[in-house]
């Protein structure tokens, strides 16, 4: 059920110079939220942002009644986030759309491949994944070694292996050339910049693999009523927000055949 709500901000954490994080506390009993869902934030005080802004759900402590984001500061609307501290409220629009399959048998073996801020909604999904007994391997990239955020945070939750562009840290290169990525996975799953995703998800079907990607697109609403994120698919033009942002490769090889 979908919720429109104003959390407290509880904690706010810089990290670096191009990310944020943010712990939400609901104050009442908080709507189940699962992997690889995502939010819709109001952003107050800004006249150069009309719409909400969508962002992904980094961390749920149900008990707690929080939520957590990892923002990455990329305009006008996250650069007026970053001046949010802890005490200010936040207005969201929660849980939204269609998250990660996380209904897989204990035991199995599962590829979690991150990318710059496309590693926010692999912690919870990590969490989650080893609750149920899967065995995670967490491969996180980026250009650099500062631009990998939280990478610490992965740690007890699986095998943690960094890939970097510049080789500041972990392998040399990008993560499809490291060479965990070749090794056999019951599943796979991906966020981070689209080339990525795409070759991810073509390098999973080559090989039989099943692979999950979390798109991101211009979502207005998160709701898919104004159609402005609508993708095509094997199935047709799809809603990333509201059939979405999480896709079953087996129904997107129009768009990661596109390179």
């Amino acid at each position: 059920m979908k919720e429109i709500h104003t959390f407290r901000i509880a904690a706010r954490q810089q990290l670096g110079d191009q990310y944020f994080r943010l712990v939400l506390q609901h104050g009442g009993k908080m709507q189940p939220v699962a992997p690889g869902q995502f939010v819709e934030v109001l952003v107050e005080d800004e006249p150069r942002v009309m719409l909400r802004r969508p962002i992904s759900v980094h961390d749920v402590d149900a008990e707690a009644g929080t939520l957590s984001l990892l923002i990455q500061i990329v305009g006008n609307g996250t650069r007026r986030l970053a001046t949010l501290g802890e005490g200010d409220s936040l207005n969201v629009v929660y849980p939204l759309g269609h998250g990660f399959t996380t209904a897989i048998p204990a035991g199995s073996k599962a590829l979690l491949v991150g990318g710059g801020a496309g590693t926010a909604p692999l912690l919870h999904l990590a969490k989650v994944l080893k609750a149920s007994g899967v065995q995670c391997t967490i491969l996180l990239g980026g250009r650099t070694a500062g631009l990998i955020p939280v990478r610490d945070d992965f740690q007890p939750y699986g095998d943690l292996l960094i890939a970097t562009d510049d080789g500041s840290l972990g392998h040399h290169g990008i993560v499809t050339t490291h060479p965990a990525f070749a090794d056999t996975y019951d599943i796979i799953y991906t966020c981070g910049p689209t080339p990525m995703m795409k070759a991810v998800a073509r390098s999973a079907a080559e090989r039989g693999l099943r692979c999950e990607v979390s798109l991101e697109n211009m979502m207005a609403c998160g709701v898919g009523a104004c159609l402005c994120c609508v993708t095509d698919t094997d199935q047709g033009h799809r809603c990333v927000c509201k059939d979405g942002p999480v896709f079953d490769i087996s129904t997107m090889q129009k768009w990661y055949g596109n390179k």
